[in-house]
């Protein structure tokens, strides 16, 4: 899975911030609340993203409602799963990048790991 562009990343942060399904007029207005931004150009990312699985979309008479089609999470997964497949050692690739978590997300990965092999023994 790709890394999002900087405008893909911001369109796909307001799915994921509202948890909703919204059109490409909501999306434009609130970036444009920051910064200026075409319709037409959010329009083109916006059906980039449908196209690539980001979104999934829904026709509500003459407008689209795009909705996003996995959680942030679900997408930081992908991005970490394809970093463990660009290593030619996916263990020691994954032995690094533990090396590098905090307190707090040891006990994460811990309970993370707990669960997984729950699930795998039932």
């Amino acid at each position: 899975m790709r890394r999002l562009g900087e405008l893909e990343a911001e369109i796909m942060d307001r799915f994921w911030r509202w948890q909703r399904a919204a059109t490409v007029r909501e999306i434009v207005d609130d970036i444009n609340r920051h910064r200026d931004t075409a319709y037409t150009t959010v329009t083109t990312v916006t059906g980039i993203l449908f196209h690539k699985g980001h979104l999934t979309r829904t026709r509500e008479g003459r407008v689209w409602l795009y909705r996003a089609a996995a959680t942030r999470e679900a997408y930081a997964a992908a991005l970490m799963e394809d970093g463990l497949d660009a290593s030619e050692d996916r263990t020691a690739a994954l032995a690094r990048f533990v090396e590098n978590l905090d307190a707090d997300e040891l006990a994460a990965l811990r309970t993370a790991l707990r669960d997984a092999e729950r699930r795998t023994e039932g």
